[in-house]
């Protein structure tokens, strides 16, 4: 059967302003970065990611916030609102229309909020350089995350995969995250008196490029077991392949580990039509629990996204359900995906909180039975 692309309706949440010289930097929320169903009830979720951000550059070109005119030839991050971080969003589709029900921010035991700001590194160069809108630089947190991929477990917590460790969070149902999982030997980094930190997920994962950490995330149905995967290779080695980790997720042992590999990145083509694009570009940007080491994987660069249907096991072997190339209607920066049926796949995008203007768009993909 042919697939087809739905684009449900949906109103981005205000997030907050600042009247800034230029004009007024109107927030909304992003919730796109990851997506998750819970097996049994079905309920849905989204996650955000750290907060809204932007580069010096649109921070002078479009605010019109000479302050940070220093920074434009870096890639530091001006952060608005460092103080919140990321949240869990509780959503539901009503026919043709996604609603939030609830939002969850994540907190600590002692209800201290996780922020969105980097976390110490034993390399300070790893950290990345945040600034307010006043020009003035953030210190990194020990209770920062930068949230990209969530799995609803069925017990009512989370898991939450973040960048900046790069960590697994385990969230109670309420949102108190209740420890950080983080490679083995990085626990005394970054270990906190409200977040305790367990040294358990392969020391490899230390080894991440910078913003390129862990970005896929989904569970079994039954809760017994996690699959998380690196948005790109690790330092290092072949850029053409990512990472996939198959977790215990009760006590975080490895499983099983599979290299995912990439498409070339000319087959990406509204990314290459407008730019010369590298292996480096192409991103793992979701899973989505489909059978036993079965995977769906949402693989992209910018513009174009694809949808992977794959069975670990016969790793490189790979079969296309969807590509955006083909459904031109699908904008741009498609990160959030999850399973709704059989035959119904839910994509959003991260519309990075309105800083540039973007609006979150959810698609319903139909295609064929799985």
């Amino acid at each position: 059967m042919p697939v087809r692309a739905q684009r449900l309706t949906w109103r981005d949440l205000p997030y907050g302003e600042f009247d800034l010289p230029r004009k007024t930097l109107r927030l909304t929320l992003g919730l796109g970065s990851g997506l998750t169903r819970r097996a049994g009830d079905g309920a849905l979720f989204a996650v955000t990611d750290r907060g809204p951000n932007m580069f010096a550059s649109t921070a002078v070109d479009d605010y019109g916030l000479t302050a940070v005119e220093h920074l434009r030839a870096t890639d530091a991050k001006i952060m608005p609102a460092p103080e919140r971080g990321p949240e869990i969003v509780e959503l539901a589709i009503d026919a043709n229309t996604v609603r939030a029900i609830r939002s969850i921010p994540l907190t600590t035991r002692t209800g201290a909020r996780v922020s969105g700001l980097p976390m110490p590194a034993a390399d300070q160069q790893d950290v990345e350089n945040i600034f307010g809108i006043d020009g003035n630089p953030i210190l990194s947190k020990d209770l920062g995350a930068d949230a990209e991929a969530i799995a609803a477990m069925p017990d009512g917590g989370f898991f939450v995969a973040e960048e900046y460790g790069p960590s697994l969070l385990k969230v109670g149902p309420d949102g108190v995250v209740a420890e950080r999982w983080v490679p083995a030997g990085a626990e005394a980094l970054q270990w906190h008196a409200d977040l305790p930190a367990r040294g358990i997920l392969p020391s490899s994962l230390a080894s991440r490029r910078s913003n390129r950490g862990l970005e896929a995330l989904c569970a079994s149905p039954d809760g017994a077991w996690l699959y998380t995967g690196m948005q790109s290779a690790l330092g290092g080695e072949d850029p053409r392949f990512a990472p996939i980790w198959k977790l215990d997720a009760q006590t975080g042992a490895l499983a099983a580990e599979w290299r995912y590999p990439f498409d070339a990145p000319a087959t990406f083509r509204r990314d290459a039509a407008r730019r010369k694009v590298s292996d480096t570009d192409v991103k793992a940007c979701e899973f989505a629990w489909a059978g036993e080491d079965r995977l769906i994987v949402l693989e992209r660069i910018a513009h174009s996204s694809k949808l992977y249907l794959v069975d670990l096991k016969q790793l490189p072997q790979k079969h296309l359900l969807m590509s955006s190339d083909d459904h031109p209607q699908i904008g741009a920066d498609i990160e959030g995906m999850t399973l709704l049926s059989s035959s119904e796949i839910l994509i959003a995008s991260d519309n990075d909180f309105g800083v540039e203007g973007a609006e979150t768009e959810f698609w319903r993909i139909t295609i064929a039975p799985l």
